[in-house]
């Protein structure tokens, strides 16, 4: 086996770009999502390491004096962090000019060609499911025998292997959970809605359903879900008990759609109600009150539900599946059942206008989920949604975030600028926030437990930060426009 690093490299404050998410960007509050992309190979390449760099505050100095003695290193990308992350390439190139360096993730993954012929530094990127594909670069496998693999060869020539199939055998996959324990400090990952400690990982991968914006199932994922069985997730939260102990007070399913099998989530509830564990999950917006209660009462505390709109016609044209009145008796059985929800809204999903953004905000209030987050649509690479913009004329000339890390609108329509769609973040957050059905839980929280009391004035403190730095990030475009 070759000496291998597995690099998620430092980015600018708050952003959390190897997040396991919709869009990487600067989060509303301070936010770290485990560095699962990296952990699962990481699991096949015995003796490798993992370097999350962001959460545990490592500068490119501290990775430099890490990287010198690796011969391979993997690198996570995304859209909005390539040119820092190649930059970061580079200077580990200077000081270690025989290493491999590769890039994984969904940008590189469907632009593999484009990725390595700007980024001369980039020895090769992985497509697909590349968990086995770095594995057998590791093993020191001749590049052009490895299926998924993108690569410069000697003579400078960029070579493009046949595809690797998806990974269908999930019980074979390792656990994640040994190596956040030797390679990472959970207590540097927060995420506002669960407890901390938490620990987040997959128990498999792809998404049956076909929402244009999002980004896993359609660049790396794909759209079966091809999971571990009940028994093997059992056998691993045993192992997480033995590994963590009581640190951990939350586990968090971050599979794209946990409860699309519901029988399958239902036997995994009932090991995990075995064990005594409080957990969460994703879940769509349609989950029967019966189902609902056999998972409250076996453990699950948090669902995270993308809801995106309040308007119907948007949820048809982006392919969510979901009705708006299935959505509003799903939050009816989960607020009877005390199950807290999540909230993820989008604004600025095609056919929006100042109308449908009023409905998603009164929709949001009207459903009261205990939290929301509140994105704007990112069109990235490889997505059915960044295909509709190039054809439509759709896209502005910003970027998917700014130099800050704030998320910044890059969709403008006829009828409604990037303006209007990055201002309507800030309205719904405060419309939905400042209301006493929303304030009265929170507070409530607070006071039956002091170390959420803590976090949640922390929170508040960065939240009204982060608002204050999206007007001022507002007001720069605005008088950059004005300027030119």
């Amino acid at each position: 086996m070759k000496k291998t690093l597995f690099l998620n490299p430092p980015s600018f404050d708050g952003f959390d770009g190897g997040a396991g998410s919709r869009y990487q960007a600067k989060r509303e509050i301070t936010s770290f999502w485990y560095p699962t992309w990296l952990a699962q190979p990481a699991a096949l390449v015995p003796g490798s390491l993992v370097v999350d760099a962001p959460p545990h505050g490592q500068t490119v100095e501290d990775v430099l004096k890490i990287a010198l003695d690796f011969e391979l290193i993997i690198m996570h990308t995304s859209t909005p962090s390539l040119v820092n992350d190649a930059k970061c390439a580079l200077a580990i190139r200077a000081l270690n000019p025989n290493a491999q360096i590769g890039f994984i993730g969904a940008h590189v993954a469907v632009l593999p060609e484009e990725t390595l012929r700007e980024n001369p530094v980039i020895d090769f990127v992985c497509r697909n499911e590349f968990d086995y594909t770095c594995k057998e670069l590791a093993e020191g496998k001749p590049w052009n025998q490895i299926n998924g693999l993108s690569y410069r060869d000697e003579n400078g020539n960029l070579c493009h292997n046949q595809e690797r199939e998806l990974i269908h055998d999930w019980d074979a996959m390792p656990s994640v959970l040994p190596i956040y324990a030797h390679d990472l400090d959970i207590t540097k990952y927060f995420i506002g809605y669960l407890l901390h400690p938490y620990v987040s990982f997959y128990t498999g991968r792809g998404c049956p359903a076909k929402c244009t914006f999002c980004l896993w199932p359609q660049t790396i994922g794909g759209h079966q879900y091809r999971a571990k069985s009940p028994e093997a997730v059992g056998k691993e939260m045993e192992e997480a008990k033995a590994i963590f102990g009581d640190k951990v007070r939350e586990y968090m399913f971050d599979d794209d759609t946990f409860t699309i099998d519901k029988q399958r989530a239902i036997a995994i509830s009932e090991h995990l109600k075995r064990l005594k564990l409080t957990w969460s999950c994703n879940a769509r917006a349609n989950l029967d009150y019966h189902t609902l209660k056999q998972l409250r009462d076996n453990g699950l505390r948090l669902l995270l539900v993308g809801f995106e709109s309040g308007n119907q016609q948007i949820l048809d044209g982006i392919k969510k599946g979901i009705k708006l009145e299935v959505a509003r008796s799903f939050m009816e059985n989960c607020h009877k059942l005390g199950i807290t929800v999540h909230g993820t809204f989008i604004i600025g999903l095609p056919n929006e206008t100042r109308k449908t953004i009023e409905e998603t905000i009164r929709f949001a209030c009207e459903i009261s989920p205990h939290t929301i987050q509140v994105s704007i649509a990112a069109p990235y690479p490889g997505t059915e949604l960044y295909r509709q913009a190039q054809a439509n004329g759709w896209f502005t000339n910003n970027s998917l975030v700014a130099n800050s890390g704030i998320q910044m609108s890059s969709l403008q329509y006829p009828n409604l600028s990037s303006t209007e769609i990055e201002d309507a973040v800030e309205q719904l957050y405060r419309r939905f926030y400042f209301r006493p059905k929303a304030i009265i839980p929170i507070v409530g929280e607070m006071l039956s437990d002091p170390q959420m009391l803590v976090r949640r004035l922390r929170e508040g403190r960065e939240f009204f930060s982060y608002l204050k730095d999206r007007r001022t990030q507002a007001t720069a475009k605005a008088q950059s426009v004005v300027s030119s």
